[in-house]
C-alpha cells in the first residue's frame, strides 16, 4: 500500500476525511514557507501539497499567483522543493509535490522520482499531465512506489473519469469547479455530483475534492462527501497578510480550524 492509500485508509477508520493542505515553496521565502507547511503539520494537515513554483500556472487563480511570482523571481527550484518534502515528511505528514508538468520534465522524470522517494515524498499531484501523455512518470513512479495523482473535472466524460482513475495512484482530485483556484463563500454544488460520478465509474479509488473550501464549515461539508478535503488560497492568504513568522502561525490556526472541520460530520 503507499503513503497516500495508507493515510486515507487510516482517516478512513477513523471516520473522517483527510485534510491536505497546499503551499507554494519561496514566499516570502523558502525557510518561512517551510515554516508554514511545518505549521500546518502540528495544526492536523494529514498531507501537504508542496508547490512547486511554476511562471505558468494556468489552473492557479490570483490569490496563489501572488505569491508564485515573487518565488519564481527569486528563482525557487526543484532543489527547494524537495527541502521543503523532507522538512514536511519529518514532520510527520504526507508530502506531495504539486506541479505543473514543466518543471518536472525539465528536472529529469527519474531524477525527480529518485530524488522525490530519496527525500521522503509521497508522489506528485500533475494537474496539466493526462495519463495517456504520463508514460515516463508513470514507469518512474511506479519503480519508486510513488503516488500519481490526476485530476477530473465536470466536464471530465465517463471515460475520461475511468481511464484517469486507473493510472492513478493514492487518490483521484476532483476539481470541484471549472475555474481557476481561488477561496469562494460556498462549496460548488457540482462537487457532490462529480465525487459521486467517480466513486460509481472507479470505487478502487479515494477522492478528493479541491477548489474553494477556506473554513471549517465547508471542511465539514466537503467531509461529507469526500475521502479528502483540499485547500489552497486559504494558506497562502495567510502568508500574503502576513509574510512573516505570524503569517505561518496563522496557517498552523486555519489547519486546527480545518482539522476540526474535517472531524465534524
Amino acid at each position: 500500500m503507499s503513503i497516500l492509500e495508507s493515510l486515507l485508509a487510516n482517516a478512513k477508520a477513523e471516520g473522517r476525511s483527510a485534510l491536505i493542505g497546499y503551499l507554494p515553496v519561496g514566499y516570502p521565502d523558502v525557510e518561512t514557507s517551510i515554516q508554514a507547511m511545518r505549521a500546518m503539520v502540528d495544526g492536523g494537515a494529514d498531507v501537504i501539497e508542496v508547490g512547486v513554483p511554476y511562471s505558468d500556472p494556468g489552473m492557479d487563480g490570483p490569490t496563489i499567483q501572488a505569491a508564485v511570482d515573487p518565488a519564481v523571481r527569486a528563482g525557487v527550484g526543484m532543489s527547494d522543493v524537495l527541502a521543503a518534502v523532507s522538512a514536511v515528511a519529518e514532520a510527520g505528514a504526507a508530502a506531495v509535490v504539486m506541479s505543473y508538468w514543466n518543471p518536472i520534465e525539465k528536472y529529469g522524470v527519474s531524477r525527480f522520482a529518485a530524488d522525490l522517494a530519496q527525500a521522503g515524498g509521497a508522489g506528485a499531484i500533475t494537474p496539466d499531465l493526462i495519463p495517456e501523455e504520463a508514460g515516463d512518470w508513470l514507469i518512474s513512479s511506479e519503480l519508486h512506489n510513488l503516488d500519481r495523482v490526476f485530476l477530473v473535472a465536470p466536464s471530465s466524460t465517463d471515460a475520461r473519469i475511468v481511464s484517469t482513475a486507473r493510472q492513478s495512484r493514492g487518490f483521484v482530485y476532483a476539481a470541484s469547479t471549472m475555474g481557476v483556484t481561488g477561496t469562494r463563500t460556498a462549496v460548488s454544488g457540482t462537487a457532490t455530483t462529480l465525487v459521486s460520478r467517480v466513486r460509481q465509474l472507479a470505487p478502487q479509488i479515494p477522492v478528493a475534492v479541491g477548489l474553494g473550501v477556506s473554513n471549517a464549515d465547508q471542511a465539514a461539508e466537503v467531509a461529507a462527501f469526500a475521502d479528502g478535503v483540499i485547500v489552497g488560497s486559504a494558506f497562502v492568504r495567510c502568508l500574503l497578510d502576513s509574510p512573516d513568522g505570524k503569517g505561518a502561525i496563522a496557517a498552523g490556526v486555519l489547519a486546527q480550524t480545518l482539522a476540526e472541520g474535517v472531524r465534524r460530520h
